[in-house]
């Protein structure tokens, strides 16, 4: 560690810089990557703040809402969508901007009295600053010099200073990378004011900020009593920690890879069933994804934290777990883009920005990356195609995406593979950005239309699922929380139709249940797309029960075993429930899952070679689904062919026709 240097002024870093050693810094340089731990304390008042630079310190909580509404403040406003409240950092403005969500604070004129306050409603010791300029797509806003001030009273204010002068921060010369100005030294105060000086000319004083420190101690809460390892987690950690839930949980768990990404990064998954690589018959298969959007990390950690969870409480024998992984083959893929999220790691939590990461590393957003099998469907359907001539379920992928020279990210490809090769029933991923659970379909059928409610004949399931999460999440149903960016979900009950939202074509949800059997959800788990170390176990806490209240659910509808007269299983098997327009196969054993809500249903077996059959099969409200085998005998047909066929395929002659062929 090199000893703490006075200088003159603050530490200034933006997204591609570097930050130096400064007044009250204490520095461990590890390399040209400047992995550095800050320290900074204070004898007479035996505070201790303790930050690692991959977090970029602790904020104060605009980002993430823990700074509600009221405690933000501003000299005047251009309007209420540009109020003080829309001042945070990475704050979305909706496409059409409008009197309610704008993309930053904007103050009323332009001149150097105007400021942004926060009210952190405690004594802080704040440590730095971070600023963006407006999010817009038609407006360019943002300041280029500020100053801070500090008050315990919001009457008498300090400035900080470079010596006798007025310490001046540099800004932002763009309105989306985010700049980090950390202070010489600590100061401790209730509030806090930013004071533009400088904006770029052709546009006014706008700006989202963070603030960054932490409160003085006895005021922390204690959050989570979940023994896990909360921290980020780069590519080695993440592998590494895998490896440890493994060694701790041998006889239930299973690494293993399904691909790699364009950088040669393996795509590691981690399976926890009480048989780990094995499908047992009548067991259902789970998978939870994350990290689709490489720089949204908290669906990665989240997974990390769930699978070490799963182990822990296994081990030590909670029954809840124990029945769900005995029950339950459950895969878990923390990182689908680990490509990306390096380079939001690299980076840290503010300073990655709003979309740094998010794409593949050649380009592709790989949660949008699949076949477009909506359009094939629904134009089968208004040409009266569905079922006979195009199936309603298990579209098969168009021969121009399967193109070599198409535009398909190598990760895609392995999550198709993925995605055929295992029977699954249900899935969820993990997603950053807002507080909500989305469902298929994600495309509008209107062509043109940006969103409208596009419902899939599962839509009734579809919202029972989506609002088992929802529901038991502790933000995303609260009535008084507030709105991530530009929507309040939790008057949709914190779920919604995914085209209601905004059209999204080729999605992994509509692929999911139109080629596969597999149900997907989308979970938005925060507003923050990467937390704080700090906030991880508020997050964990935020999240966990949902996780498993979600996978529990694998286990609500009907499940069986097609087989034939004989008892052997019938694999591809087609099961329809009458009313729903969408059908799913039996698995390679003849076993198959429907998930459905509560009720009585009129359920058909079909198989090519077999007459069909059908049963009623009632689902109750208690956990666990209801049990509906079919045993199908051969048809006339299919035991002709099958004679034909112990003949290589001759038809069998009549002595009346042998003597009309002249033999």
């Amino acid at each position: 560690a090199l000893p703490a240097q006075r200088t003159q002024g603050g530490s200034t870093e933006n997204s591609r810089g570097r930050m130096n050693e400064r007044e009250g810094l204490l520095y461990d340089f590890k390399g040209s990557s400047a992995i550095c731990y800050i320290l900074i304390m204070n004898i007479k008042e035996g505070v201790l703040c303790f930050f690692q630079s991959h977090s970029t310190m602790s904020s104060d909580g605009l980002e993430n809402l823990k700074i509600d509404d009221f405690q933000l403040h501003a000299s005047s406003t251009l309007r209420y969508g540009l109020g003080a409240h829309r001042g945070r950092l990475n704050i979305q403005a909706g496409l059409y901007e409008d009197d309610l969500y704008d993309g930053a604070w904007c103050a009323g004129r332009n001149d150097a009295l105007q400021w942004f306050e926060v009210d952190a409603r405690r004594l802080t010791k704040f440590t730095g600053v971070i600023t963006q300029g407006r999010s817009s797509l038609w407006s360019s806003d943002w300041v280029t010099s500020y100053r801070v001030m500090v008050s315990n009273d919001s009457h008498s204010w300090i400035t900080l200073k470079n010596g006798s002068k007025d310490l001046i921060f540099q800004a932002n010369s763009e309105k989306e990378i985010p700049v980090r100005n950390v202070f010489p030294a600590a100061v401790v105060a209730r509030y806090i004011r930013i004071n533009p000086l400088s904006w770029f000319n052709k546009g006014g004083v706008c700006m989202r900020a963070e603030v960054l420190g932490c409160p003085l101690p006895g005021q922390n809460e204690v959050i989570t009593t979940d023994e896990l390892d909360f921290k980020h987690h780069g590519y080695k950690e993440m592998r590494q920690l895998m490896k440890v839930v493994n060694e701790m949980c041998p006889n239930i768990t299973r690494i293993y890879n399904i691909g790699k990404s364009y950088n040669g990064l393996k795509l590691y998954a981690i399976e926890i069933s009480d048989r780990p690589g094995e499908h047992e018959v009548g067991e259902p298969e789970f998978r939870y994804t994350a990290g689709s959007h490489g720089n949204e990390v908290l669906g990665r950690e989240l997974l990390l934290l769930l699978m070490h969870f799963l182990c822990v409480e296994y081990l030590s024998g909670n029954p809840r777990v124990r029945h769900l992984v005995d029950e339950t083959r459950i895969h878990l893929l923390p990182s689908i883009n680990p490509d990306g999220y390096e380079k939001a790691f690299q980076l840290g939590s503010e300073l990655s920005g709003w979309s740094l990461g998010r794409w593949s590393q050649d380009g592709i957003d790989i949660h949008h990356n699949f076949p477009d099998l909506n359009s094939i469907l629904w134009e089968a359907e208004a040409k009266k195609w569905v079922p006979r001539r195009v199936p309603n379920h298990h579209l098969p992928i168009p021969d121009w995406y399967l193109a070599r020279n198409g535009s398909v990210a190598v990760e895609t490809r392995a999550l198709i593979s993925w995605m055929e090769k295992f029977p699954f029933v249900l899935g969820g991923n993990l997603q950053g950005g807002e507080l909500v659970v989305t469902f298929p379909y994600d495309k509008t059928r209107t062509p043109g239309m940006v969103h409208e409610p596009s419902p899939s004949p599962d839509d009734h399931v579809f919202r029972w699922l989506a609002f088992s999460y929802s529901s038991t999440h502790r933000l995303m149903t609260a009535a008084n929380r507030r709105v991530c960016h530009t929507e309040d979900f939790a008057k949709e009950d914190g779920a919604i139709n995914g085209a209601a939202w905004h059209t999204a074509p080729g999605s992994m949800n509509d692929f999911s249940y139109l080629h596969t059997n597999c149900f997907e959800l989308s979970m938005f788990v925060g507003c923050d797309k990467f937390p704080h170390e700090s906030e991880l176990p508020e997050e964990w806490e935020n999240n966990r029960e949902s996780l498993l209240v979600f996978m529990e659910q694998v286990h609500r509808g009907i499940k069986g075993v097609v087989s034939d007269l004989q008892g052997r299983p019938i694999a591809n098997a087609t099961i329809a429930v009458e009313g729903i327009q969408h059908n799913v196969k039996t698995a390679t054993d003849g076993d198959y899952w429907r998930l459905l809500n509560p009720g009585e249903y009129r359920v058909w077996a079909r198989a090519e070679g077999y007459t069909s059959s059908s049963k009623r099969c009632e689902v109750g409200y208690d956990m666990g689904a209801t049990k509906c085998d079919f045993a199908l005998a051969r048809t006339n047909l299919s035991r002709i062919r099958e004679i034909m066929e112990r003949f290589n395929k001759q038809p069998l002659r009549s002595a009346g026709s042998d003597r009309l062929h002249g033999k």
